[in-house]
């Protein structure tokens, strides 16, 4: 069970920094620090955009226009934080 624990723990890590990655990235495609036309750094934003707009996308819709200001990963990134906190202080001492 331990195994199991761990395994989500470190999915939820993964994806913590995949959320982190794509907000820069999001950054640095707005104002023109990477080059879009360049085909690695477009398999790049394709890639983060497929693996974190799934789950920021319903986020998206819940939450008010802040005019330009999306929030939605940082409420995505409390979210991860919160159930990995749950993961090890609630159910974690439970099974073990």
């Amino acid at each position: 069970m331990l195994a199991l624990l761990q395994t989500v723990d470190l999915a939820l890590g993964i994806y913590w920094w995949f959320l982190i990655a794509s907000a820069i990235f999001s950054w640095l495609y707005a104002f023109n620090v990477v080059n879009s036309r360049n085909q690695f750094v477009n398999t790049i934003g394709t890639f983060l955009f497929k693996v974190t707009e799934p789950v920021l996308a319903p986020i998206r819709r819940v939450l008010p226009d802040l005019g330009g200001i999306d929030i939605s990963p940082i409420i995505v990134l409390l979210i991860i934080y919160f159930l990995r906190q749950f993961l090890w202080t609630t159910i974690a001492p439970m099974v073990l």
